[in-house]
């Protein structure tokens, strides 16, 4: 398998609190890699010292062989890594055409020239097309705040999608999610991701979601991985159970649309 990201006793310290140590871990290309563990065990922050939105006090982050240290989250981007948030990071005062015009107008130069008119035929279409292929091009002309949070959450992931990634990283997909769509909301985006061959490493609590889409999983604990393997086995790891899930869960194979 080839490497995408690879760290190497990457920690992080706020003062006398150890937010991360010691955290050895490798994404391959096109895996699906889910992430669990408690609040403040240490997810969120591997997820934004990787993304170059926080620093590592230590350790070393490479992709594709090369370090990443000290990149901008920008530089991160563009490199080839990009991620969503669990709060969707949208622009809720502007229409979803305007959100993804943005989107596509900082892709290509990097920043806006107030100068050059974003919306034409060419980016309308493409705005359309990509929307179409999660499932909530009718949005098109709607403000963002008056958005259902499953179709903010998928617009904030689409948006990632653009530049084409080779990692997509994802805090929390489904928080603030109904429950009856959640499933739905997480095929769309397998499939999406799948269609473009991303790996893709996203963190969750909900253990349906994670057994159902993850092939591979990492169980956080006091800012360290406890287990890492695949999601049958650290589901069943003894320590997993007693420190992350608190119980054991009978892991059912994914189906196949979702992985299609």
């Amino acid at each position: 398998m080839t490497s995408l990201i690879e760290t190497r006793a990457l920690a992080r310290n706020f003062g006398a609190v150890t937010a991360a140590a010691d955290i050895n871990v490798t994404i391959n290309a096109g895996e699906i890699v889910g992430v669990i563990g408690s609040n403040g065990a240490g997810k969120t922050t591997f997820i934004n010292m990787v993304t170059g939105y926080l620093p590592p006090s230590s350790g070393e982050i490479l992709f594709k062989g090369k370090s990443i240290l000290g990149k901008t989250p920008r530089q991160v981007m563009r490199a080839g890594i990009c991620r969503s948030f669990q709060v969707a990071q949208l622009f809720p005062d502007l229409t979803v055409l305007d959100n993804v015009l943005i989107a596509y107008g900082m892709l290509k130069k990097g920043s806006l020239s107030l100068l050059r008119p974003l919306a034409n035929a060419r980016s309308i279409q493409q705005a359309e097309t990509l929307l179409e292929e999660y499932g909530i091009a009718e949005y098109l002309p709607e403000m963002v705040v008056t958005l259902p949070q499953g179709v903010r959450k998928l617009l904030d992931i689409a948006l990632a999608m653009i530049g084409k990634p080779e990692v997509l990283l994802l805090d929390e997909p489904t928080s603030g999610v109904a429950i009856d769509d959640k499933f739905e909301l997480m095929d769309t985006v397998m499939r999406a991701v799948r269609s473009s061959g991303s790996a893709v490493l996203f963190v969750e609590h909900d253990m349906e979601v994670i057994a159902r889409y993850s092939t591979r999983l990492l169980a956080f604990y006091d800012g360290r991985v406890l287990a890492d393997g695949p999601t049958a086995e650290v589901m069943s790891d003894e320590k997993v159970k007693e420190f992350v899930t608190g119980h054991h869960l009978e892991i059912s194979s994914p189906k196949e649309p979702a992985h299609a």
